[in-house]
């Protein structure tokens, strides 16, 4: 799949002829490869020749020439080619918003072809015309397999989109795989998920635990990419119709890796079906779809059909809209390339972990399973440091008579030693001033970076995400610290704990 960034600098690289573009910002490494497989030199920055995926070349604005547009008009687009292949007629169109990005093309996104009510059926896809597993391994149970071992089910949907691309205009799905290329695993806001930012733009969210998330990510992509064989040796006869190697010998790691993110981001995840069907990419959802976090539209697995109900009224040309899911804007950016500003499912989560050198180790975890809550949700930053706190007072109890008053206390002031309450509420105040430490800019500077129209796509998300998680932590360090001003005396000095949980 074509979805990193085109160079802006042509260049060479003796790359199979049929291979995938990648970044030039990516070092190219080819494995070896069977005797007999044919290389030639490619202009990686060029998507024009029968054996490209992407009708039509690229000037150097970047825009399509007009005898490309023509090739592609010709062609016809993907919805055009879903009702040759069974679509029935539906209330949608296909149009397109200009990509932020001069080099990479416009955007394509679904519209409401005319005024819609909520429960009106926007679209309906036969199941001849959705990817699953099932489909492409052709057996559930090899499915089934696969996906409970070392695989994952995009993985397994990556290579069989990155096989069927080298298959060229004799594919049944080039259709369905040019538009992804044009996509290029964006959004509607054209961003790639950062798994395919470069160590620059990750620097964007420094101070994030999603910078780590994503790192931790690419690794298990890593991982999977050397398990690929496995699915070439287990379905066998899927493959013996692609006259190429092996997947780690066809593919490098970087194609597989930018395959693997523009699955990810238009994969759906279908409710009440098999195993082997519930990842399927549907040619009319997402990317084209733009999710939300605060709508319910979904995409539904109806008799032999993946269906699209609309959940409020839509005037003719509005985007479509579909929920995301209750995912906070962390797995959001880096899934789908966006944040939601208005998602109520946002959320920061703290870990800590108690003292395993403490004499009372083993009885602190058991009441820790039973009653640790760690998680911060956007507008209940008070409610979830006053859960906090029973969890973190163990740590700080000697006496085992006072682990009853914890276990059972609730709210803000636990009927314990004034020192240890305190000490508990100064360590939640450390925490949260280092975490906010811990980014380079300021709530105002964020502000100050956003008002700016011409800000680098990338650098917003990235902002937008880093700001929504510092207001989170804000209000949590102002929630403790109205918690310290409630406690009856403020002479007392914190209690030393030797056995203080660790918060990270």
């Amino acid at each position: 799949m074509d979805v990193a960034h085109l160079p802006t600098k042509c260049f060479s690289s003796p790359v199979p002829s049929s291979s995938l573009p990648v970044r030039s910002e990516v070092p190219i490494s080819l494995r070896r490869s069977r005797r007999g497989a044919s290389f030639r030199p490619i202009r990686l920055c060029s998507a024009s020749g029968s054996d490209t995926l992407v009708a039509g070349s690229r000037k150097g604005d970047g825009r399509v020439s007009e005898a490309a547009r023509k090739k592609l008009d010709e062609s016809g687009d993907l919805k055009s080619w879903m009702h040759e292949n069974g679509l029935p007629p539906c209330k949608v169109v296909l149009k397109e918003r200009p990509s932020r990005y001069e080099q990479h093309k416009a955007i394509h996104y679904i519209a409401a072809s005319e005024d819609l009510q909520a429960g009106d059926v926007a679209f309906s896809v036969p199941d001849s015309l959705v990817v699953t597993l099932e489909r492409v391994l052709g057996n559930e149970t090899i499915a089934e397999l696969l996906t409970t071992n070392k695989l994952s089910e995009l993985a397994c949907l990556a290579l069989y989109l990155m096989y069927e691309k080298k298959q060229g205009k004799k594919s049944f799905w080039y259709p369905y795989i040019r538009e992804l290329d044009r996509q290029r695993g964006r959004g509607q806001v054209a961003v790639e998920s950062p798994l395919l930012w470069s160590e620059s733009e990750l620097a964007y969210l420094t101070g994030s635990p999603t910078k780590a998330e994503v790192l931790e990510r690419a690794e298990g992509i890593k991982r999977e990419y050397n398990e690929l064989d496995t699915v070439w040796f287990m379905a066998g006869s899927l493959f013996q119709q692609y006259p190429y190697d092996i997947p780690t010998e066809a593919f490098p790691f970087e194609i597989f890796k930018q395959a693997f993110v523009a699955v990810q981001s238009c994969v759906v995840h279908l409710q009440k079906v098999s195993l082997a069907r519930r990842f399927a990419l549907v040619p009319l959802g997402p990317p084209l779809l733009a999710y939300r976090s605060n709508c319910k539209a979904m995409l539904t697995a109806v008799d032999g059909f993946v269906q699209l109900v609309a959940d409020q009224p839509y005037k003719a040309g509005e985007p479509i809209v579909v929920w995301c899911g209750p995912q906070p804007n962390s797995k959001l950016l880096l899934n789908y390339g966006f944040v939601d500003e208005d998602n109520s499912y946002d959320r920061i989560v703290l870990e800590a972990a108690l003292s395993t050198e403490d004499p009372q180790y083993q009885e602190k975890r058991m009441v820790a399973q039973r009653n640790g809550k760690l998680t911060v949700s956007v507008g209940k930053e008070r409610e979830a440091v006053s859960d906090m706190l029973p969890y973190l007072r163990l740590g700080y109890v000697s006496d085992p008579s006072e682990m009853q008053s914890v276990i059972s206390s609730q709210g803000p002031i636990c009927p314990v030693s004034p020192c240890m309450e305190r000490a508990v509420l100064d360590q939640l105040v450390d925490y949260f001033e280092r975490r906010l430490a811990g980014y380079p800019t300021t709530l105002s500077e964020d502000e100050s970076l956003l008002a700016d129209s011409n800000l680098d796509p990338k650098k917003r998300v990235a902002t937008q995400l880093v700001r929504l998680e510092k207001k989170m932590l804000t209000a949590c360090l102002k929630a403790t610290v109205d918690f310290i001003n409630q406690l009856p005396d403020h002479t007392v000095s914190p209690c030393p704990a030797p056995y203080a949980p660790l918060l990270k």
